[in-house]
């Protein structure tokens, strides 16, 4: 392998679907877990917030009852006050209760104050000597301590402070371990993903790469391969798209192999007996007219064949026909008319259908013109020839039928092929074997069909058999 070919699998792997639906699925799973887990962090730190507002009013508001009923007894020192709200009061977890009396620390529940707390001793001085009321914050790096302070004074002369705090230092590490656990299990469940996603996205993407593959093996000599069609989702839908792109191929590269084969095989011999006939052509001028009569006659059979050659390639394309509303009852009287014109037998019309259609009337009068005349050429002046026209379920019939000398069995289904005649018929005809091609041709472009009914001595009859309602795709 090369390095060219190397480079090109690597960049496959890297820059391929598979890949780039794998990164921007973890892309976007990380902006969204980035964003859940900053969201969730901060209603956690919201709600913390609000928890250690709670505790402080709760604490104070008790406090301040407790102290309103020391006040009614007029008899009690503060000390006592202290002692007994601190003794009745168990601190949560993060909760400091410190007091303080003639400016003087006194008792704190539990013992051991923050160690930020206990390091801040102007804060101490502070709160033991306040006269109102106080709230505060005190942030650090590792810490966040809310205060609440009140001024206490039972007898007057030995005035006291009580302060509640709450330390959320223990709470931010269990949110930090929240948080990391969080990121941790989606970085597991990320990696997880992506190696589902890698699996399954080769299965879902194995028509895509089917396709590749059938892309680079279809060749002019190549297009008879299809790629099965699984399920019912949009990739199937592309499979079948790209299968029916590659029936259209097929047949254009069909038609365009047949009519090379065709036209050469068919002017050759024309080709052959002109060639020769100017190779042998001496002075005499009576030798010189029957030559040039001769090359005139097969110059006009090369320009029928060539025509009617393009005429069937002509078939297949869109614009093939020029739809317009046909009267039908109208139409097979012309039919007859002209019909009646090629040879000298016994015609009739049948019958007639009392209808409309959607079709092309100078092709349909070509595909019955050439039934007409093969009619003429398999039958005796003696013999009939009828022409006729019926609707029978949703369909409207045309047909010519005749009391010839019949076509085989085994030959019934060929002679619709191009350059097929009728093997050991008593009449030959003088066409090339194109004229049923064409037929064929006009009707399955006005998505109907042909159908013959034969017996050998008792004639043939032609069926074209056409919708009334045509589609809107018709080609």
């Amino acid at each position: 392998m090369t390095n060219t070919q190397n480079f090109a699998g690597w960049r496959r792997v890297f820059y391929g679907l598979r890949t780039r639906i794998i990164m921007w699925y973890v892309l976007l799973m990380t902006c969204s877990t980035t964003l859940t887990v900053f969201a969730v962090r901060q209603v956690l730190s919201v709600r913390l917030e609000e928890r250690s507002k709670q505790i402080l009013v709760q604490e104070v508001t008790e406090f301040r009852q407790l102290f309103a009923g020391y006040r009614e007894l007029d008899c009690c020192e503060i000390n006592d006050l202290f002692d007994d709200f601190l003794s009745r009061n168990i601190p949560v977890d993060g909760q400091f209760m410190v007091t303080f009396i003639n400016g003087k620390f006194y008792k704190a529940s539990p013992t051991a104050l923050p160690e930020t707390l206990a390091r801040d001793k102007n804060l101490l001085k502070r709160w033991s000597r306040i006269t109102k009321p106080q709230k505060g914050e005190k942030i650090t790096p590792k810490d966040n301590i809310r205060y609440f302070a009140i001024p206490v004074n039972i007898d007057g002369e030995n005035p006291g402070v009580f302060v509640v705090m709450h330390s959320t230092e223990s709470e931010l590490k269990k949110l930090n371990e929240v948080t990391v656990v969080m990121v941790l299990v989606t970085l597991m469940i990320l990696v997880i993903a992506a190696v589902v996603i890698w699996a399954v996205g080769g299965r879902v993407l194995r028509p895509l790469r089917l396709l590749t593959a059938t892309a680079h093996s279809i060749s002019g000599s190549n297009v008879g391969e299809r790629i099965a069609v699984e399920g019912s989702d949009d990739i199937a839908e592309l499979t079948m798209t790209f299968n029916a792109m590659l029936d259209r191929l097929e047949a254009a590269f069909t038609s365009q192999r047949n009519f090379i084969n065709d036209a050469g095989h068919e002017l050759r011999t024309p080709i052959t007996i002109i060639r020769g006939h100017l190779e042998l052509l001496g002075d005499d001028p009576e030798e010189q007219k029957e030559t040039l009569a001769i090359v005139t006659d097969e110059l006009d059979r090369m320009s029928r064949l060539v025509n009617d050659l393009l005429l069937l390639a002509k078939a297949e394309r869109p614009d093939f026909l020029n739809l317009e509303t046909v009267d039908v009852e109208v139409f097979t009287e012309e039919l007859f008319a002209k019909a009646k014109a090629l040879g000298d037998r016994h015609w009739q019309i049948e019958s007639q259908a009392f209808c409309l259609i959607l079709a092309d009337r100078q092709r349909l009068t070509q595909a019955m013109m050439n039934l007409a005349q093969n009619a003429v050429q398999h039958t005796k002046r003696e013999d009939a020839i009828f022409l006729g026209s019926a609707v029978k379920n949703n369909e409207v019939y045309f047909w010519v039928r005749d009391t010839g000398e019949g076509i085989p069995p085994t030959e019934q289904k060929r002679i619709f092929e191009r350059f097929a005649r009728v093997a050991n018929s008593r009449r030959r005809s003088e066409g090339y074997g194109l004229g049923l091609a064409i037929v064929k041709a006009i009707v399955e472009a006005h998505e109907g069909r042909v159908e013959l009914e034969s017996e050998l001595g008792k004639g043939a009859t032609f069926l074209l058999i056409l919708p009334i309602e045509v589609a809107s795709n018709i080609k």
